[in-house]
């Protein structure tokens, strides 16, 4: 398991993301505009800049669902590897069996 504080850390960092994403993407948009005034630029880019750092969405960690693990994630599954492997010995998941020779 990994530690609470981090799990929760991350949690605060998607609820930020989300809360700002619209905000972000509109003072993005306004700085990669070429045709934009170039103080209009500078200062979208300031105002992007006093947004939270936590709340760019590239912030957010990949964690396991079930352990919390950073590590050995699949995307797919939202599992960390060793939680998947758990589950498939245990017979919880259709179809997947733990291979021995």
């Amino acid at each position: 398991m990994a530690k609470v504080s981090a799990v929760e850390k991350n949690k605060k960092r998607i609820k930020l993301a989300k809360k700002y994403e619209a905000k972000r993407k509109k003072l993005k948009k306004i700085v990669m505009d070429k045709k934009v005034n170039l103080n209009e630029r500078f200062e979208a880019a300031l105002k992007l800049a006093k947004l939270p750092k936590n709340s760019a969405k590239n912030r957010i960690r990949n964690r396991c669902e079930i352990t919390g693990r950073p590590h050995g994630y699949y995307r797919k599954l939202k599992m960390s590897r060793i939680a998947l492997r758990e589950l498939a010995s245990m017979g919880k998941i259709p179809g997947m069996t733990k291979s021995s020779w």
